[in-house]
């Protein structure tokens, strides 16, 4: 996947040249590619005039960020005790049936990836996913690709 460093450099350039909005810069970039992409490591370095390393060790440490490409849409699948219990690996076998890929994959067509996260404090309404930030509960195995589908 090629990315076009101009493209990565509007979203900083958009940005305050403060090092104390190194999170929310690094947040607009995942935000704009669905990951941080290589070239922005150095980019945001240089405008902040801070490490690569300090930067790179703040991408790397919050578990939001990715270093690899992810798909447009992002799922979630709750594994906590309460969704666990309930049905949970039934929704991840039901996403693998409809979608084609398993957690921590991303179609060929960059348009779903799915993870499997620990517990999102929906217990109640386990079990529960998440698509794109938008909670789903009390998910039926049979109904998993279709709430991705429309979400």
């Amino acid at each position: 996947m090629i990315i076009d460093s101009n493209k990565i450099q509007k979203v900083i350039d958009d940005s305050p040249q403060d090092k104390k909005q190194l999170i929310m810069i690094l947040q607009n970039i995942q935000l704009e590619f669905h990951y941080l992409p290589k070239e922005s490591i150095g980019l945001v370095s240089e405008y902040l005039g801070m490490p690569q390393s300090t930067v790179y060790s703040a991408a790397t440490f919050y578990k939001s960020f990715s270093l690899v490409p992810r798909g447009e849409n992002i799922i979630k699948v709750c594994k906590g005790t309460a969704c666990h219990i309930k049905g949970a690996d039934l929704i991840i076998d039901q996403l693998y049936a409809g979608i084609g890929i398993k957690p921590g994959q991303t179609t060929k067509d960059m348009k779903y990836t799915i993870e499997v996260v620990n517990c999102v404090g929906a217990c109640a309404m386990a079990p529960v996913m998440i698509v794109n930030d938008k909670y789903f509960g009390e998910v039926k195995c049979n109904r998993a690709t279709k709430l991705v589908k429309k979400g």
